[in-house]
């Protein structure tokens, strides 16, 4: 459904996708229905080895054009999106952009809630969907509540949200030059200090179909947004380190005061605890200073800069199902 001469999209619907053409087909039939005007939806293709029936992409109701861009290559979920974003901030600069799923487990009713969020005051801002529920196996849940604990360790930052979210063209020509959004959208984002609030969003089943996403990529999902603050990880880890080296050789020293009457007769046992103390002092040492060289050289590394480089691996993009 081509726009007409008085209607202007008003925002534009960021879809990462593989193979998941059926499901998206359905949750096209959604946004249309519940999208707060006249969009366009871009499929960002990541390497699909099948093809979709372009009948079920057409246009519907409040979604004016639906365009494919595909990549050159599979490159992850992550990385379709951050180089979605910067195809859309280049393309359609001046439009809002909200970031879903394509397997519909994002409700799209809670699109036009974010959208008030986002744009609420004079300060333009990054709504996530915050999850309230989730629907998935309890395999999968125990699995991620155990990632909640270990990402809050590490990093001292809570995780309630995922890629669910609205974007104003303000905030996305500032996220466009976030390096780490290479490895996680959401992590970067938040590391990024763009502003950013939540609004509660259940999760929903899969529209259709089953997920393609293994114990493999779920955890290397994961470890990808706990890598976004290594700095921070680096440093809690050095800290944790030399509290424990600290304990260990304060509990080795005092053991060797407690027991010196009994040691100074055996000459041979004073030099092995001694030796013990010294090996363990050593080794913290190497520790500390293998953190701190991990932690400066990773700061020195040349970084992905999406908007200058994401255009590499856009193949090409056309209007579907027209």
């Amino acid at each position: 459904m081509p726009l007409t001469e008085n209607q202007q999209p008003g925002l534009v619907v960021l879809i990462p996708i593989h193979n998941d053409w059926e499901a998206v087909a359905l949750l096209l039939d959604e946004l249309g229905e519940v999208l707060p005007g006249p969009s366009i939806v871009v499929l960002v293709d990541d390497g699909s080895t099948q093809e979709p029936d372009p009948t079920t992409l057409a246009p519907r109701a409040r979604v004016t054009s639906v365009r494919r861009v595909r990549l050159r290559r599979n490159v992850g979920h992550q990385r379709a999106i951050a180089i979605g974003l910067v195809h859309v901030s280049e393309r359609y600069p001046d439009l809002d952009c909200v970031v879903i799923d394509g397997d519909g487990e994002d409700n799209p009713a809670d699109i036009s809630a974010m959208q008030s969020a986002a744009l609420a005051d004079d300060t333009p801002r990054v709504v996530f969907g915050a999850r309230t529920r989730r629907s998935e196996r309890w395999w999968f849940q125990v699995g991620y509540h155990s990632y909640r604990w270990l990402h809050r360790l590490l990093t001292g930052l809570p995780v309630r949200v995922g890629n669910f979210s609205y974007v104003p063209a303000s905030c996305l020509q500032r996220l466009v030059v976030v390096s780490e959004m290479w490895n996680h959208y959401a992590a970067a984002l938040i590391k990024s200090r763009i502003p950013y609030t939540s609004v509660p969003s259940a999760r929903r089943p899969r529209l259709t179909g089953q997920s393609s996403m293994s114990i493999v990529g779920l955890i290397t999902h994961g470890l990808s947004a706990i890598s976004v603050y290594g700095e921070t990880v680096g440093v809690r880890l050095l800290v944790g380190t030399v509290l424990l080296g600290g304990l260990v050789l304060g509990s080795q020293g005092a053991s060797l005061v407690a027991d010196f009457e009994t040691l100074r007769h055996d000459p041979a046992r004073i030099l092995q605890t001694v030796t013990l103390l010294f090996v363990g002092v050593l080794q913290t040492l190497v520790i500390v200073a293998l953190f701190v060289f991990v932690i400066l050289t990773g700061r020195q590394d040349p970084a992905f800069l999406p908007l200058r480089d994401a255009p590499f691996f856009v193949l090409d993009d056309t209007e579907v199902g027209v």
